[in-house]
């Protein structure tokens, strides 16, 4: 079975849920809206730049969800999909994802996001094995720090590894779909990368290296 590799973020969706979460935390008054749109942006801005801290922002992002009990973030969840997410989700996305799931590839989201944003995510796209940061937990709640490798650049691909060895798929054929620059090792290790309304450095090396590059954007 070929595997259809999809990132997340400003890839199926027209948008970041990962600062969008954040930006979601401020407009509900659920954090200190200064302080925290400060760091959060800050951060997305070395993400955009490839030279994320990432566990430095994971310890930030996932520390409400540490204090949080699991009955509220359940609720939070649910009002985060309804207004932010649902109106992000790109419908020429959809149709890649239902290209392929005719196709009879396996699907799969992989993305820097962490589980607790984009598991719910994947649910509503009907892709049911995601590859994400993880969250660690501890008797049932959340430790706000992340667990094992980080799934971004890099280790992305180790995570995939590490996934490929338990499952018995390969990347034989495998198509990644991604926007983003930190992206570069995945899209380097399939046989066919797509650069998906690409950031300009990924755009150029999608054209030096004669990679399709296409918008899911109306």
């Amino acid at each position: 079975m070929r595997l259809a590799l999809f990132d997340l973020d400003n890839t199926l969706l027209a948008g970041d849920s990962d600062h969008s979460w954040g930006e979601f935390l401020c407009e509900t008054g659920r954090v200190d809206a200064v302080e925290y749109r400060a760091r959060n942006d800050a951060f997305y801005a070395d993400y955009c730049a490839g030279k994320l801290d990432v566990v430095a922002y994971q310890s930030f992002t996932q520390a409400i969800l540490s204090r949080t009990d699991a009955a509220e973030l359940a609720q939070w969840q649910a009002e985060f999909m309804r207004d932010v997410i649902e109106p992000i989700i790109l419908a020429k996305g959809e149709a890649l994802l239902a290209q392929h799931r005719e196709a009879s590839d396996k699907l799969v989201i992989i993305t820097a996001t962490n589980r607790f944003v984009t598991a719910p995510i994947a649910q509503r796209l009907g892709v049911e094995t995601l590859i994400a940061t993880e969250c660690g937990m501890q008797d049932g709640r959340y430790t706000g720090q992340v667990a094992g490798v980080p799934c971004y650049q890099g280790g992305k691909v180790t995570r995939l590894n590490e996934w490929l060895a338990e499952t018995g798929h390969n990347l034989d054929g495998a198509y990644f779909y991604s926007d983003s620059r930190n992206d570069l090792p995945l899209l380097e290790a399939v046989a066919n990368p797509v650069a998906v309304d690409p950031d300009d450095t990924l755009r150029a090396t999608a054209l030096e290296r004669g990679w399709p590059v296409i918008s899911l954007r109306d």
